[in-house]
């Protein structure tokens, strides 16, 4: 089956679809950035795939990785069919200067949390996420902690506490609740 999601997005996507391969068992597709929510959307809703479990979403960043040659970070998300129990990683590359890419929390609603973690940790911005804000990190912290130039010895100094009224509020809302 995991060949099969290639030709699959390949015939639906055609130039978007960049490369394929299989390592550890897993097939992993690499996409365009600009079109990986419309890509995740199909695997999640097309009847062949499924893909109805969103994983991880990891963010890397290769500044120093040895003889890389590509943008600096990239996108992996690990999507599951609990139906078919097959798996598939996509992944986009994001260069430095254009750190921004496409939310999928619409489509699944980990990837909330998950996406939120990558622009605290990392600095990638999820462009159309309902609530991009720190959620590891105070409000406060200033640069990212798991890019590969950040000082580890830096101290963050933190003045105010910041109110989670608004998460909270925003969970009570969906539960049928109001403050």
């Amino acid at each position: 089956m995991s060949l099969d999601i290639f030709q699959l997005l390949k015939t639906r996507f055609g130039d978007q679809i960049l490369e394929s391969q299989i390592r550890f068992g897993q097939t992993e597709i690499e996409v365009s950035p600009e079109s990986i929510a419309q890509i995740i959307e199909h695997l999640l809703t097309s009847p062949e795939t499924q893909m109805n479990q969103l994983l991880d979403l990891v963010a890397i960043d290769y500044l120093q990785y040895p003889n890389w040659h590509g943008p600096r970070f990239s996108i992996v998300y690990l999507l599951r069919s609990l139906i078919s129990k097959c798996r598939v990683n996509i992944r986009i590359r994001v260069a430095e200067e254009s750190i921004s890419v496409p939310s999928i929390s619409k489509l699944y609603k980990n990837a909330n949390w998950l996406e939120r973690e990558a622009f605290d940790q990392v600095g990638i911005r999820f462009l159309g996420h309902p609530n991009l804000k720190r959620i590891l990190n105070h409000h406060e912290f200033i640069g990212h902690p798991l890019r590969k130039d950040y000082p580890i010895t830096r101290r963050q100094w933190l003045s105010e506490n910041e109110s989670l009224m608004d998460e909270m509020a925003m969970r009570l809302k969906e539960k049928g609740y109001t403050l």
